[in-house]
């Protein structure tokens, strides 16, 4: 990590923690869970959005890009003014700009993802449910379902099984 993705702790701490996350060649920064700048050869770049972008325009601060297949893809991260390097109540106006920015974009954080991704494949497939023989009786067999749901606290409370 370069002693200036390292500075932006400092920058930034009045935001509260911040994470630096080594990504393509470079660092995203995080503040909880949501990527609100990134860092490509040791330029600050911040989150941008319809609501804040009139501010980085008027600064004349550009987009991040980069080349894919002969053309210039830009992303909705601008460099971030200089001031913010030296001025902690403007880093912290910026940063929670960009940080909100990132929020109105509603890209959810992967670790919030997988989550939730979980929940909605156990929610869709339902409790297990397993099935017990019995050939206890003479000729027939007698079959009885358990599931886990059934189990449960919930379900003990309320004495349905």
């Amino acid at each position: 990590m370069s002693q200036f993705v390292q500075s932006l702790h400092e920058v930034f701490d009045r935001m509260g923690r911040i994470e630096a996350r080594r990504m393509f060649g470079g660092h995203g920064l995080y503040h909880d869970g949501r990527m609100f700048g990134l860092v490509a050869n040791d330029t600050l770049y911040l989150k941008a959005d319809d609501q804040t972008l009139d501010g980085f325009q008027r600064r004349g601060l550009p987009a991040f890009g980069y080349e894919r297949d002969g053309k210039r893809m830009e992303m909705s991260y601008r460099q971030a003014p200089e001031e913010i390097f030296e001025d902690r109540e403007e880093a912290l106006r910026w940063g929670r700009m960009a940080w909100e920015a990132a929020m109105r974009s509603g890209a959810v954080p992967k670790r919030v993802r997988a989550a939730a991704a979980k929940s909605a494949k156990s929610a869709k497939t339902g409790p297990k449910t397993t099935t017990k023989t019995s050939a206890k009786t003479a000729g027939t067999t007698k079959s009885t379902k358990s599931t886990k749901a059934a189990k449960s606290p919930a379900a003990k409370k309320s004495g349905k099984r």
